[in-house]
């Protein structure tokens, strides 16, 4: 399942998509299929143009972000939190053993944010190495050199350094929540994550606390077009669509609770 998902998004991420079928679109053409090349490559022109020149990916964000709004205040008092791991660049850190951030950087940001606050709160990191070689650290590796670093002591950190996708997240961590002794955490992730998270979570009969960080829409996304940001819409696009192909799956095989969690 998991090299099967990891070979869909390859073929399936609109940018593969667009090239595809303007490959095909070719092929067709090379066998005088003339309409059947014009349809093909008509179609990888609509998706590339689709995917950088209009909001429509940012759009798609949109719409998991708000499903799982942010709490306008922070609770009165914690006991633990479950950050999801995909935040650190693993490649990177593994060759260079430092601390690199991606653009989900503000999974581990909140999470430092409320661990100062609470300081008798406990943290569950879940993330090993979701690559296909299996060769990188984790993101629980890495935390464990960070969060030291801005006066966390080690000892609070609960680390699940063995999962390589969502789902295993929720289910390893799952054993490591009764073994702990620790139960209704916050669950911080990004917030376009939260709805395929939360309904894995509730599957598994595990109570958290949405707590949606690293939100990359202002809210206010219309369709329409925009030439001003063609690479940022084409990895929003490809973000959203992502997210997308992940609820559906895991809602046909049965490992999340409904199709589109609220």
């Amino acid at each position: 399942m998991f090299l099967f998902s990891k070979l869909v998004w390859v073929f399936g991420q609109p940018l593969s998509l667009a090239f595809f079928l303007t490959v095909l679109g070719f092929l067709a053409l090379a066998f005088r299929l003339g309409k059947s090349a014009l349809l093909l490559s008509g179609l990888g022109a609509a998706v590339l143009f689709a995917t950088l020149y209009t909001t429509a990916g940012n759009y798609l964000l949109q719409g998991l972000e708000n499903r799982f709004p942010k709490p306008a205040q922070d609770p009165d008092s914690l006991q633990c939190m479950i950050v999801l791991g995909g935040a650190f660049e693993n490649e990177v850190n593994t060759a260079r053993h430092g601390i690199e951030f991606n653009a989900a950087a503000d999974r581990f940001i909140e999470t430092l944010r409320l661990a100062q606050k609470f300081p008798q709160s406990r943290i569950l990191i879940s993330g090993g190495d979701g690559s296909i070689s299996g060769h990188y650290e984790g993101d629980a590796a890495a935390s464990a050199r960070f969060f030291p670093l801005f006066g966390v002591a080690r000892e609070r950190l609960v680390e699940e350094t063995t999962s390589r996708t969502t789902f295993e997240n929720a289910t390893n961590t799952k054993d490591l929540l009764a073994t702990n002794g620790l139960s209704n955490c916050l669950l911080i992730t990004s917030g376009y994550h939260m709805p395929r998270s939360v309904g894995i979570f509730r599957k598994l009969g595990i109570d958290v606390v949405p707590w949606p960080t690293d939100f990359r829409t202002d809210g206010e996304v219309h369709l329409g077009l925009d030439f001003t940001q063609p690479s940022l819409n084409a990895q929003n696009t490809a973000t959203a669509v992502r997210e997308w192909f992940g609820l559906v799956g895991y809602y046909l095989a049965g490992r999340t609770s409904e199709l589109y969690p609220k």
